[in-house]
């Protein structure tokens, strides 16, 4: 129920950030600020990426989380129920009082999602305090729900799984929970001293008063970096569930996909300065954070090369579930070549602070961590509700959203190397003809969420009944009942095959009768 909450509240989020995106996209159609003020182009700027970020990618992670986790390994519920209930119940307050900064005197905040200094003390301060709150809260929901994700898979799991046996997305959690405790402090003493600094007076980040603004920067990236990897990472473990079971073949390199994670976890939390080539850095620490920065690339190609391998002479059935995985590896590959050029330091002096950054960031974010949400959501969709999906409708989605995040973001990159700043509402006429180009795939997505919705709800009410089992899945989750029992399982579940054991003797099982017989078979067995 909290793993639903969760996904619903994310999604309400997705559709308000989204709605603020397609302002945006609307005023830069034309060089003029003919649409919106430049000050409120700032307003819906900066909470469009904090809602983006902190309200629908991270929450909507923690929704697969919730659900998936005690399922996959057999537990009948997440190790502290409690908690859960409280980290969920911090993130709509959080959303709800950022939509109301809008309302306050000098409206909301101004100075972008990383809210840096000097900037951040001088424009709409009661905007940019609320702004803080609302990040404290979201950030504290955080850090309580990767407690109890580290909790469940450690202590939770059933007897006969061990840590090989868990799905990949178990892996994937357990390397986002560790950054979330790491990282997210830092950014919440950062923020608290940044509030101090806005209605105390005191002179932590402000430079007239002899504070130093670019402490600000390290104690904001140690943390907003590792985010990037907080928003990728559950939907890299989506992926590698939703893969094997649609191409009917077992995962290639399973520990080799499984200890990437914790790679790229380790790895993400000392890349963070890669942000910062333009703020003073000495050549020696730029030339070891480009170092860090571009070995990142090797466990996250590990992962690449491992989903491309596993669909590789598969029995593919190219349902919506797949056709946004196959998408998530297209998109996100796309944001990590250009992920690759930035940890350059010439070329990301050169392009820093422009739209190619923001193509790159829009790849990463919406064209990896948006389509493996959506693989993840077509995917489980049925064990959530007991409903099949339309398929037309979701390859209709896909289609839409695919070409349109293409049509987007790709121009972007061209204009960065043209020179156009980010987070401008007023350009040179000479960018115009592209930016309308980004106007029109922007709209394009807008209108991708239409048969989105029309699924989901045409789907709830007339769907077809799913069954325990529609994708003769392996892992535990497909064992119970759809949607599952209160408790999870009526009974203890059977470990009866690994998790990516398809084309092999296992996969001899090729319907649902037969799998709940041979589960039958297994549980009397072993009784």
């Amino acid at each position: 129920m909290i793993g639903i909450q969760y996904l619903v509240t994310s999604f309400a989020f997705y559709f308000i950030g989204g709605a603020f995106a397609e302002v945006l996209r609307t005023e830069l159609a034309t060089a003029d600020p003919d649409f919106v003020t430049p000050a409120m182009y700032n307003q819906f700027m900066t909470l469009h990426g904090t809602i983006m970020i902190f309200l629908w990618i991270v929450p909507a992670g923690a929704a697969f989380a919730n659900y998936l986790i005690p399922l996959m390994i057999g537990a009948d519920d997440m190790a502290f129920p409690t908690l859960n209930a409280v980290a969920f119940w911090l993130t709509p307050p959080g959303g709800i009082l950022l939509l109301l900064s809008f309302f306050v005197d000098g409206g909301a905040a101004q100075a972008g999602w990383t809210s840096y200094p000097p900037l951040s003390l001088i424009s709409g301060v009661w905007g940019q305090e609320i702004w803080i709150l609302s990040v404290l809260l979201v950030g504290t929901s955080s850090i309580l729900g990767a407690i109890n994700f580290v909790t469940t898979i450690f202590k939770m799991r059933i007897k006969d799984m061990d840590l090989h046996s868990m799905p990949l997305f178990c892996w994937s959690m357990l390397a986002t929970s560790a950054l979330i405790l790491l990282s997210t402090p830092v950014l919440a003493a950062a923020l608290v001293l940044l509030s101090f600094d806005l209605i105390a007076g005191t002179s932590f980040f402000n430079p007239t008063g002899g504070g130093d603004p670019v402490v600000y920067q390290h104690m904001f990236w140690f943390y907003s970096h590792p985010a990037v990897y907080i928003m990728i990472l559950p939907f890299f473990g989506l992926i590698s569930d939703v893969l094997p079971v649609h191409a009917r073949k077992p995962i290639f390199g399973y520990r080799a996909i499984a200890y990437s994670s914790l790679a790229i976890s380790f790895l993400g939390l000392i890349v963070w300065a890669h942000h910062m080539f333009t703020s003073g850095t000495p050549g020696w620490l730029r030339i070891f954070f480009m170092a860090a920065t571009m070995l990142i690339a090797v466990p996250t190609g590990i992962k690449i090369f491992s989903w491309c391998a596993t669909i590789w002479g598969g029995k593919i059935n190219l349902n919506t579930a797949m056709c946004f995985g196959i998408g998530f590896i297209a998109t996100f590959l796309m944001g990590g070549l250009t992920g690759v050029m930035l940890s350059s330091v010439p070329f990301d002096i050169h392009v820093h602070d422009t739209y190619f950054v923001v193509g790159h960031f829009h790849y990463v974010l919406f064209g990896g961590a948006a389509m493996g949400l959506f693989a993840g959501f077509y995917h489980w969709f049925p064990k959530m509700t007991g409903r099949m999906i339309n398929e037309p409708l979701g390859k209709a989605h896909f289609i839409l959203l695919f070409i349109g995040l293409n049509i987007t973001f790709l121009p972007m990159h061209e204009l960065g190397l043209l020179g156009m700043n980010r987070r401008i509402a007023l350009y040179d006429i000479e960018f115009q003809p592209l930016n309308q180009l980004c106007t029109i795939g922007a709209y394009l997505l807008a209108v991708s969420t239409v048969p989105f919705v029309i699924n989901v709800f045409l789907s709830l009410v007339k769907g077809e009944k799913a069954g325990r089992n529609p994708w003769r899945a392996f892992t535990l989750e497909w064992q119970t009942s759809s949607p599952p029992a209160i408790e999870n399982f009526d009974e203890e579940p059977v470990l009866w095959a690994g998790p990516y054991d398809y084309g092999t003797d296992s996969e001899g099982v090729d319907s649902e009768e037969s799998i709940e017989d041979m589960l039958a078979e297994v549980g009397a067995n072993s009784k």
